[in-house]
């Protein structure tokens, strides 16, 4: 006869281990102090109401108006510079120190289609310091600032993605697809650079032109309720949600995002330029958050060089996303990639659930100068791209103590797509409390001490719903 009290034992002693082993990993994300010190510490305090001088009329660019009345208010120490209800065009406008730029309900920003109304700046774009148009709404060398509203700014940023697909025709039949995306120098709908104190709340954005939002070299952000629709005027390149690149400190919470690129992305620099810049993101919360069309609800890289730390994802949903949480990486890129913790979020109808990868899209990743060029005679930033990593060893990225929990995925293609280098596998990636329902369990190439505890996969016969083109986000960008 088995001893039935012996087995019982052992039943009582196993639940005790996962319940052990499951607080653990709720401790960790529990203690993690500095999530409460993460976004703006302040709005601005300037209670007088600067209106813009200009009437409906979109025949006319009023971008001098608008910076007229963000100069008068910053000059006689901030406030509220408002417009009265109307459509409103305007080029690139650079918001000061102490200033909030209230866009209300019944107003309509409509971006300029004149790249010279945006005019060149020193900046970074996907990981390289160059320069580049200035975006529509900018917050620059400032403190203490906000953009805020329930109205809408339509970049109208079809405009670039026809300059974009036109020169990449060209490029790509001259073995330049790696440096295309950089001389096309689309706009970007708002740009957050060498700045702290700055909130982002409530605003619409259409069809930019480029990235959205990018927080670039900046401190105590609060990005909350924005909704970002960059479809509506067809499929634009490189469209992304929220862009992270190099900052700290950074809140996005209550956000809804349909776009064409990752909706969620957290970078910090690409290979010689951004391993000479060297600075990270880090101390991140994404909460609250939907991810509808996109190629990643939660996306780190392709711009690793600085290093990705310290982020907290929770309570996020993705419809119809390409990927769940994404890597990417390049074997040029370096950094390293830790402390990321993903939990508590539901994901329907994505093709992968976790979507790793540290050798992504060699085209358009690796930089080669075709014959018929001589290096002396090209662009600046064309010999950023070219310049090696010395030694190689410095461009191997690394990925390792990924904490994910309470993680539903429905409806999906695969669970795992996983592949990690033979010199840099992808380490300590725990899985906790987990339920993937998708068609493949999918590949994991290159991985080491990853642990599963209480994880449920369920195979499915349909793969996930197509977005509207049907096909993937890189074959969207061949």
């Amino acid at each position: 006869m088995p001893d039935i009290n012996f087995h019982k034992r052992v039943l009582f002693l196993s639940v005790i281990i996962i319940f052990l082993f499951n607080s653990r990993l709720v401790a960790q994300s529990s203690k993690l102090s500095w999530v409460s010190k993460v976004g703006a510490r302040q709005m601005p305090a300037g209670k007088k109401v600067y209106m813009v001088d200009a009437v409906t009329d979109t025949s006319k660019v009023i971008t001098k108006s608008i910076q007229a009345a963000i100069d008068q208010c910053a000059a006689k120490g901030g406030g509220i510079v408002s417009f009265a209800p109307g459509v409103y065009v305007s080029g690139s406008i650079f918001l000061k120190s102490g200033v909030h730029l209230r866009i209300d309900k019944g107003v309509l920003i409509l971006g300029s289609q004149n790249f010279d109304d945006y005019p060149d700046i020193d900046t970074r774009i996907a990981g390289i310091e160059m320069k580049w148009p200035a975006a529509l709404i900018n917050a620059i060398d400032v403190k203490n600032v906000a953009i805020t509203g329930q109205g809408i700014v339509n970049a109208r940023g079809k405009f670039c993605w026809d300059k974009y697909w036109a020169m990449r025709k060209d490029y790509d039949t001259k073995g330049l697809r790696w440096i295309v995306d950089y001389d096309a120098k689309r706009v970007r709908t708002v740009l957050i650079q060498n700045a702290s104190d700055v909130s982002l709340k409530g605003l619409t954005f259409k069809n930019a032109g480029f990235w959205t939002v990018q927080l670039l070299y900046s401190e105590h952000l609060t990005v909350d309720g924005v909704v970002i629709k960059n479809n509506e005027d067809g499929s634009g390149p490189s469209t992304d949600g929220i862009d992270v690149d190099s900052s700290s400190w950074v809140l996005i919470e209550n956000c809804d995002i349909d776009c064409n690129d990752d909706n969620f992305c957290l970078k910090a620099g690409r290979d010689w330029d951004g391993l000479r810049v060297n600075r990270p993101t880090e101390y991140v919360v994404i909460r609250k958050c939907l991810a509808r069309r996109g190629a990643g609800l939660v996306t780190l890289g392709s711009e690793t060089s600085g290093g990705i730390r310290h982020v907290l994802a929770t309570e996020l949903t993705a419809r119809n996303t390409d990927n769940g949480l994404r890597i990417k990486s390049a074997t040029t890129r370096g950094g390293t990639l830790e402390e990321i913790y993903f939990q508590n979020s539901k994901l329907d109808s994505v093709k992968n659930v976790f979507q790793y990868n540290l050798n992504w899209y060699p085209a358009y990743s690796y930089s080669e100068l075709p014959k018929g060029y001589t290096y002396e005679t090209i662009p600046a930033h064309w010999k950023s791209m070219l310049q090696k990593v010395t030694p190689a060893e410095k461009g191997t990225p690394y990925a390792k103590n990924f904490y994910i929990s309470n993680i539903t995925a429905t409806n999906s293609g695969n669970a795992f797509v996983a592949a990690g280098l033979e010199q840099s596998m992808l380490d300590n990636f725990i899985y906790t409390n987990c339920t993937l329902s998708a068609v493949n369990i999918g590949t994991m190439e290159f991985t080491k001490n990853w642990k599963f505890n209480n994880v449920v996969y369920t195979a499915v016969k349909k793969p996930p719903v197509k977005n509207q083109e049907g096909i993937e986000h890189e074959e969207r960008l061949k």
